[in-house]
């Protein structure tokens, strides 16, 4: 899954853009954002839950991951095996090892699950009609091809914008949350 030299250029300048973010912010951010989560009831009535344990200047996800594990949810997390990814089954924070990329993720003995009710996704950027702009290495849409899993996509308000160009193999967002927005594509 080649990028085009327009979406590379993108990602650039909406990284640097979000990298920029303090991180008081985005602390503050990721809270309202938690909060406007429980306003969806996909989410909020959804058993089994994917999410992605953050990492850098992503919307910070550790706090959303412990709400669904403390009210009784099923909690997945992505483990990236060569260029395919799988979603696996947490209790807890010790389930989890330093991954792919550097990141946290579950343990090769978690049990593995293949119909999520919901999924939350890292954004670089997204744009209204739920165009997703992730990191270029085409994990997340090659595994919600192959799934009929809701997708809410994190991010900033500064990472929503107008337009960003498609290929033949991105999966469009179903909803996109903000700290300040709530959109239903």
């Amino acid at each position: 899954m080649e990028d085009s030299p327009e979406k590379k250029s993108l990602r650039r300048l909406l990284l640097e853009k979000r990298d920029c973010t303090s991180s008081d912010l985005l602390e503050i951010a990721s809270k309202k954002i938690q909060n406007r989560l429980l306003t969806i009831d996909a989410y909020k009535n959804a058993q089994k839950v994917g999410a992605y344990y953050s990492i850098g200047s992503e919307i910070k996800t550790r706090d959303m991951i412990q709400e669904v594990l403390s009210g009784g949810r099923d909690m997945f997390l992505p483990r990236v095996t060569g260029s395919s990814m799988e979603f696996k089954r947490i209790e807890k924070f010790s389930s989890l090892e330093e991954g792919a990329f550097g990141i946290m993720e579950p343990r090769d003995v978690c049990q593995t699950e293949d119909t999520l009710d919901v999924i939350l996704v890292p954004t670089v950027g997204v744009s209204l009609d739920g165009t997703r702009l992730g990191y270029g290495h085409g994990y997340y849409d090659r595994y919600l091809a192959e799934r009929k899993t809701l997708t809410i996509s994190l991010t900033l308000e500064k990472q929503v914008i107008g337009r960003i160009p498609g290929s033949a193999h991105d999966v469009s967002m179903d909803w996109i949350v903000t700290e300040d927005r709530t959109i239903r594509v």
